[in-house]
């Protein structure tokens, strides 16, 4: 049986969902968890456009790694959100046809099941601040819920931890053509998912030649490399 809608200050949802989104776990805060003992999860979404004011999430992918590999056992998809809106032909860069986005998940269901998912563990994903801002505002507009969990840029971890041996070019493909990684499917959001956590794997072990074992003292690494970069184009 259907419980009772609620409106509160932000999106509808039914008792259980509200109760679902209230039950979701605060991030875990970066400490010096090794990383080959972090769990973390890599995230990849599929959108209608570049637009992170007006385009819209269609598909999420993740998967998990812990313990220094990746759990083939405990992926995420939900491919296909269903958007509240008519979208461009854009779409079909992703496979996705219309029929497919008509059948697709409800945005409040998907966005509760991918959070309990991800539970207090750190996001990576490769150009990671559009996916943060995609993610944010879907579980804002959807939920009412605020995004807190820190998300960690493979596509800056691979420049610096590689500076002298790095390709010409710097996107996805690039680096996994530079590490000699094999790309099964691209453009899917769980393909995406798992290439990117092929990557970050790549980049920890070298990390780990270089002295930086823990989530912690990687991203304050990532921190002062992105200030240095900031201070040359000034």
């Amino acid at each position: 049986m259907n419980m009772a809608w609620f409106k509160s200050r932000g999106p509808s949802l039914e008792l259980e969902q509200l109760q679902r989104r209230d039950q979701l776990l605060a991030p875990a805060p970066l400490n010096a968890c090794p990383l080959a003992e972090q769990r973390m999860v890599v995230l990849d979404l599929e959108t209608s456009g570049l637009d992170t004011r007006r385009d819209v999430v269609l598909s999420i992918g993740a998967v998990v790694i812990d313990h220094g590999g990746i759990d083939l056992g405990n992926q995420f998809e939900r491919t296909l959100l269903r958007p509240d809106q008519k979208l461009s032909s854009s779409v079909l860069i992703h496979g996705i046809s219309p029929s497919e986005l008509e059948a697709g998940s409800d945005p409040v269901e998907a966005l509760l099941d991918f959070m309990e998912f991800v539970g207090d563990s750190p996001i990576l994903a490769f150009h990671a601040g559009f996916d943060q801002r995609m993610l944010a505002r879907a579980l804002k507009e959807s939920l009412g819920y605020k995004l807190r969990h820190p998300f960690i840029d493979v596509a800056e971890l691979a420049p610096m931890l590689c500076p002298d041996n790095r390709p010409r070019h710097s996107g996805l493909d690039d680096w996994t053509a530079h590490f000699g990684l094999q790309i099964l499917q691209r453009h899917h959001a769980s393909a995406d998912a798992l290439i990117t956590a092929e990557l970050a794997l790549m980049l920890f072990s070298r990390a780990h030649r270089q002295g930086v074992a823990d989530l912690a003292a990687l991203t304050l690494r990532l921190n002062n490399w992105r200030k240095r970069q900031q201070a040359r184009m000034l």
